[in-house]
C-alpha cells in the first residue's frame, strides 16, 4: 500500500509536470505569435471623466493606421524579445521608426514597477508568486523602460490571452497635451486572433502626488487591432533591422546593465535641452558602446 502511494504521487507529479510543459509551450507560441508583417489600427477614445472642473476638455478620439514590422530579436525558452518597426511611406520611400519593444520574461522575480515623474520603483517578488507567469516588459523607442507586469497567459476555449494592470508613464500621444494627470493606469489585454492579434487597453488617467491618493481624471479605451499580412510587404524594416541591429544590441546591452544595479531608477527629461531617443536617433555620432553608454547615463539621476 505504501508502495503504491508512493507510485500514485510519482504519477500525479509527473503528468502535472508534462501539463505545466505543455502549458509553457502553448504560452510561447501565443508570444511569438505577434510576429511579422502587420498592418495596425490604433485608435483611442476616452469614454468617462470625473474632474469637476467645468472647462475640462477630453483628449480627441484617436484613428491611425500603420504597416508594422515586428521582429523576434530572442528566442529562448525563458526570454523572448521583440522590437516593433513602424513603415512610414514617404516620396523618398518606404522611411522606418525603430517603435515600441516588448520582453517576455518566464517566472520573473525582478520588475522596475513605474511610481510617477520618471521615477522606477525595483519590485523583487517571491518565486510563488510568478510561478506559470510571464513579465511583459515595454520599453521606449530609446529602450528606456516604460511599464512591467507580471501574469499568466489563458488559453480557453480556442482562446489564447494575457492581461495585466500596471502603472505607466503618460502615452506620447498625451505627455505634450495635457498636465492634467502624470500617470497612465492600464490595463492591458493581448489577444492572439484568427488573423493577428489585438492589443486591448482600459486604461486609467490618473495624477498621481507622493503621500496622497491617486485622483482619477479620466479614464479611457484603446483598441490596437493588428492583421496579419505578407513578410513581404514589411521588406524594408527587415531590412532595416539587419543594418542597425548591432548598433541597437549596444543600446540594450546598456540599459541591461543599469537594470542590474536592482536599484530605483529616475530618469531625466533632457539632457542639454534634448531628450534621449534624438541622441540615440543620429546614427552618425551615437552608434558605439562608447558613444552610447555615457549618453545613456547621462539621463540616470542619482537616487538619494
Amino acid at each position: 500500500m505504501k508502495q503504491l502511494t508512493i507510485f500514485a504521487l510519482f504519477s500525479i507529479a509527473f503528468i502535472f509536470n508534462i501539463n505545466a510543459q505543455n502549458k509553457k509551450k502553448q504560452d510561447h507560441k501565443a508570444i511569438k505569435d505577434m510576429c511579422g508583417c502587420y498592418e495596425v489600427s490604433f485608435n483611442f477614445a476616452e469614454t468617462f471623466n470625473y474632474d469637476t472642473d467645468s472647462t475640462y476638455v477630453p483628449s480627441k478620439v484617436k484613428h491611425d493606421r500603420g504597416l508594422e514590422w515586428v521582429e523576434l530579436v530572442k528566442d529562448d525558452k525563458d526570454e523572448i524579445v521583440m522590437q516593433h518597426l513602424l513603415i512610414v511611406e514617404t516620396k523618398q520611400g518606404p522611411y522606418i521608426v525603430k517603435h515600441w519593444r516588448q520582453d517576455w520574461l518566464f517566472e520573473n522575480t525582478e520588475l522596475y514597477t513605474y511610481d510617477h515623474n520618471n521615477k522606477w520603483h525595483f519590485e523583487k517578488r517571491p518565486k510563488k508568486d510568478v510561478k506559470g507567469q510571464w513579465t511583459q516588459k515595454v520599453f521606449q523607442v530609446d529602450d528606456s523602460p516604460r511599464y512591467e507586469g507580471s501574469a499568466s497567459w489563458v488559453h480557453v476555449d480556442g482562446k489564447s490571452y494575457w492581461e495585466n494592470t500596471t502603472s505607466a508613464p503618460l502615452p506620447r500621444r498625451e505627455y505634450t497635451q495635457r498636465s492634467d494627470y502624470n500617470v497612465t493606469v492600464r490595463t492591458n489585454r493581448h489577444e492572439i486572433t484568427g488573423s493577428g492579434w489585438v492589443h486591448d487597453q482600459d486604461n486609467d488617467k490618473v495624477l498621481r502626488e507622493t503621500g496622497k491618493k491617486d485622483v482619477i481624471i479620466a479614464q479611457e479605451k484603446g483598441y490596437n487591432k493588428y492583421v496579419k499580412v505578407a513578410d513581404s510587404k514589411c521588406v524594408a524594416a527587415q531590412e532595416y533591422w539587419k543594418k542597425n541591429a548591432g548598433k541597437w544590441a549596444v543600446v540594450r546591452n546598456t540599459w541591461d546593465a543599469i537594470f542590474a544595479r536592482n536599484k530605483d531608477l529616475i530618469l531625466a527629461e533632457k539632457v542639454d535641452n534634448k531628450v534621449l531617443f534624438k541622441y540615440l536617433f543620429d546614427d552618425e555620432n551615437y552608434k558605439t558602446a562608447e558613444q552610447i553608454y555615457p549618453v545613456i547615463e547621462s539621463f540616470v539621476k542619482k537616487v538619494k
